[in-house]
């Protein structure tokens, strides 16, 4: 699993050496970043590592060009953070508007300008600003020493979970039911874990509906 750090960086491949400058300037102002593929763990779910380290984030920052502006990855990312309500702050290193379906997503979001260059002044602006967003550390909860058993499940029920939130989110389930699963108390409170990761009320109903009829008599 991924380790939780400060900021995740979201970028398109062919933005790779902007993205790797960034955050040599962001954890040089003392503040941990999340980047693939630096910090995917070897032969890990390249998938699941990425969910983990938003869901795990303070921040994300968007490298955004017109690269990412029309990567189907950047708007997954985008989209997760921000279903996770995790605050975006697109970092504009082109002058170029975002695409219809990024647009949805980053329209109430606050942006920087990193544009023209040179970009020294304008990672210094950033650095400034996620200092000042993120510089108290969040308080650290004290887990108390208490041995705690995971239910145990019925591994064609659970599969049938699985399917049924595939049929909202597609191949994300699979990762999502296993780490619901690790901290749910039992079956009602997995289905009512996985229902909070759709959008629509009526989905999250629907969803919960499917699920509980397989343990119909």
């Amino acid at each position: 699993m991924s380790v939780a750090r400060d900021v995740f960086i979201s970028y398109s491949q062919p933005d790779q050496a902007c993205a790797y400058e960034l955050v040599e300037r962001v954890e040089g102002a003392g503040l941990e970043c999340w980047i693939a593929p630096r910090d995917i763990t070897p032969s890990a779910d390249w998938a699941a590592e990425i969910i983990d380290a938003i869901s795990g984030a303070r921040t994300m920052i968007l490298v955004f060009s017109a690269n990412s502006n029309e990567s189907p990855q950047v708007r997954r990312e985008v989209e997760r953070a921000v279903h996770k309500n995790l605050c975006i702050l697109p970092f504009r290193i082109e002058n170029v508007l975002p695409s219809k379906s990024l647009e949805y997503f980053l329209s109430a979001q606050h942006w920087m300008d990193a544009f023209p260059p040179p970009r020294e002044p304008h990672y210094v602006r950033l650095c400034a600003y996620l200092k000042s967003q993120l510089g108290v550390p969040p308080a650290v909860a004290v887990a108390a020493a208490v041995t705690v058993r995971s239910p145990i499940y019925d591994a064609a029920e659970v599969l049938h979970i699985e399917r049924q939130l595939a049929g909202y989110i597609g191949p994300l389930a699979k990762h999502l039911v296993k780490q619901a699963a690790l901290r749910a108390a039992g079956v009602d409170d997995l289905v009512s874990r996985l229902a909070t990761e759709l959008d629509s009320e009526s989905d999250r109903r629907e969803f919960t509906r499917r699920c509980r009829t397989s343990r119909s008599p």
